[in-house]
């Protein structure tokens, strides 16, 4: 699936089943809240802590697509396009750090 169809799909889910678009401040608050979600199921996974009673089925894959749902909301409210965004943004990434990630001593 293209980001744009993605976006599109998002879009008419809101339109349709959602409603309306909750408040920009709102999805990013929620894109926190899920990023945090995230974080919680990678800690105890790849981390140090231990899952608590009943988290060991947690969905890492799921709490992914949650953040990508929610940011996908935010870019659709924005009216940023998340492909040419993010063409441009590797292409950044391409110049700027040609050599840099080569030559850093500490991922040798």
């Amino acid at each position: 699936m293209e980001i744009s169809e993605a976006q599109m799909q998002v879009d008419a889910w809101i339109k349709t089943v959602g409603v309306k678009y909750f408040s920009e401040l709102t999805n990013m608050v929620l894109l926190s809240e899920e990023v945090g979600e995230l974080a919680r199921i990678i800690a105890r996974k790849y981390g140090d802590q231990s899952f608590k009673n009943g988290e060991e089925n947690l969905d890492l894959a799921d709490e992914m697509a949650d953040v990508l749902w929610v940011l996908i909301c935010l870019a659709n409210q924005t009216g940023v396009d998340l492909e040419s965004a993010f063409a441009k943004n590797m292409e950044k990434k391409s110049l700027r750090d040609v050599t840099r990630h080569q030559e850093n001593k500490k991922l040798k």
